[in-house]
């Protein structure tokens, strides 16, 4: 019929009318996966791949000059024990701030409600833990000097109750745990790269705090249980806010348990 576009009159490669491009679907199925990858950074994606071995050198250096002049402090000011908190924590940012101004993962900085449930739970599980381990469960309210007044609040309740667990978890379970398995998913496998930067992000976290005094069998123990839980939570969920209530709710329950003492005495 006169003006019917003919199938013979169609040029030659053209798509037929109605029907999408050879590899439509595969091009967009290609795009989808990557939009889904960088939604995780377990799966892999531009901005964790950026989490290199520099990334992880600048953290073991941040590590070891928070400790140089954390120990600096505590010669030349022994009375201060917050500045030499702050020393420690300088380091730990630093090397914070590097890996988070070179990208950011997919998905790390999310917050659902399971995360607060999962912190809540874990933290509070591991302080009566704690409690049972080191038998304070039969023993008096822990207390502090009745001295210690307004000051207490800022110089223990704060940087321990919530300053600490931020600055730790940005350090110990984002910045360790993710560019550790990162660094190692490729060749090693999903599993031994988990398995490897939960431990040594435990242990790296033990070591630290036994730079700040002695430490007991049993407080080495339960403190690599919460660097271990922290990192477990990050690993499964992909999400670090969980690892941070966790510490929080740690922390401040046995700081509730300080104030609770000091009122009683």
């Amino acid at each position: 019929m006169p003006g019917q576009f003919s199938e013979s009159a169609r040029p030659i490669g053209a798509p037929e009318i109605g029907v999408p491009p050879a590899g439509a679907f595969i091009g967009s199925t290609r795009s989808a996966g990557r939009r889904r990858r960088r939604n995780d950074w377990r799966l892999g994606g531009r901005a964790v791949e950026k989490w290199d071995s520099r990334v992880l050198a600048v953290a073991f250096v941040g590590v070891g000059a928070g400790v140089l002049g954390a120990g600096v402090v505590n010669v030349l000011l022994p009375a201060t024990p917050i500045l030499s908190t702050l020393a420690l924590w300088s380091g730990l940012i630093a090397a914070t701030a590097f890996a988070f101004i070179r990208a950011r993962p997919a998905g790390l900085m999310r917050i659902r409600p399971t995360d607060l449930l999962w912190g809540l739970g874990f933290g509070l599980m591991l302080r009566a833990l704690q409690g049972w381990v080191s038998g304070s469960d039969a023993a008096a309210f822990p207390s502090t000097s009745s001295t210690a007044g307004a000051s207490w609040w800022l110089t223990t309740l704060l940087p321990a109750g919530f300053l600490g667990p931020l600055v730790e978890e940005f350090f110990f379970r984002a910045v360790l745990v993710v560019t550790i398995y990162q660094v190692m998913r490729r060749s090693v496998g999903q599993v031994a790269a988990a398995a490897t930067a939960l431990l040594v992000s435990a242990g790296v976290f033990v070591v630290l705090h036994g730079t700040r005094g002695a430490l007991l069998l049993n407080d080495g123990l339960m403190l690599f249980g919460v660097g271990a839980a922290c990192g477990l939570l990050v690993l499964l969920t992909g999400r670090l806010w969980g690892a941070v209530l966790l510490h929080v709710v740690y922390n401040l329950s046995y700081l509730t348990l300080v104030v609770i003492g000091m009122a009683l005495a």
